[in-house]
């Protein structure tokens, strides 16, 4: 081989290695991003929330021997809050919770049921109730993520007034009634949709007995020694609410 020839390979495996080592050197392009799945949907946490709605009451009142005096249904605005917890089970859809909601109401209602026993003395109703609070527990099923369906049942108090008020065009001979805070019992059911992470939506609605209220009215005419008179009432509710989540547990999927 040749000088000329020689020197023309040598210098053509120097820039071989050369440019080999000019790709070494280079950076290379780092691999694509790629974000992590997000966690999976829980219903396992604490909650606090608020709610509005229509109550719906029916109160009926009965005066001694005179028998039933009033039957009749009137609704009104309630609205409050809620706070509670709620456990999913692992690799199920079944969540199991308890709930304390509190809300006031705008019922009130006042009727004339005209004269008692062909005398002159008439007969007037005032029935209110200002808040009700309710302690349930309730079982759902998440048939679906974000969707919770559920029952509940539990304790219920609200604060009610009956009142009846014997008088003629002239004098009131006896009133009887106060407000007072009376118990019963609840249940219902709704549905509930987790539509961002740690917000929940629901509609739901309820029931409350709150059973009857006895007491005693004394009326120069009708009642000198003291009729009885019983007022019972019952409501239903209808809700809907928005809850901020705590979560506190892994994810049950």
């Amino acid at each position: 081989m040749g000088r000329r020839s020689f020197s023309l390979v040598t210098a053509a495996v120097i820039g071989l290695a050369a440019s080999q080592a000019s790709a070494a050197d280079l950076p290379r392009k780092a691999p694509a991003y790629v974000p992590p799945a997000p966690p999976p949907i829980t219903w396992t946490g604490c909650y606090i929330g608020a709610n509005v709605g229509g109550v719906f009451a029916r109160r009926s009142a009965d005066f001694g021997s005179i028998g039933s005096l009033d039957s009749d249904t009137n609704s009104g605005f309630a609205g409050g809050g809620q706070i509670g917890c709620d456990y999913q089970f692992a690799g199920t859809g079944w969540v199991v919770g308890f709930r304390n909601m509190f809300d006031g109401t705008s019922l009130s209602r006042t009727r004339d049921l005209g004269f008692v026993n062909n005398s002159l003395e008439g007969v007037q109703l005032h029935t209110r109730t200002n808040w009700f609070d309710t302690l349930t527990g309730r079982v759902g099923y998440s048939f679906t993520p974000g969707w919770l369906i559920y029952g509940q049942g539990g304790g219920a108090w609200a604060n009610a007034e009956a009142n009846l008020t014997v008088s003629n065009a002239v004098t009131t001979f006896a009133s009887s009634g106060q407000s007072r805070t009376r118990s019963g019992w609840t249940a219902g059911g709704g549905v509930e949709w987790m539509f961002a992470p740690h917000w929940s939506a629901f509609l739901e609605g309820n029931y409350m007995d709150f059973g009857s209220n006895d007491q005693t009215v004394f009326a120069s005419v009708s009642c000198p020694a003291g009729c009885a008179f019983s007022a019972k009432t019952t409501a239903a509710t209808a809700l809907v609410g928005v809850n901020y989540r705590f979560g506190w547990g892994k994810a049950p999927y």
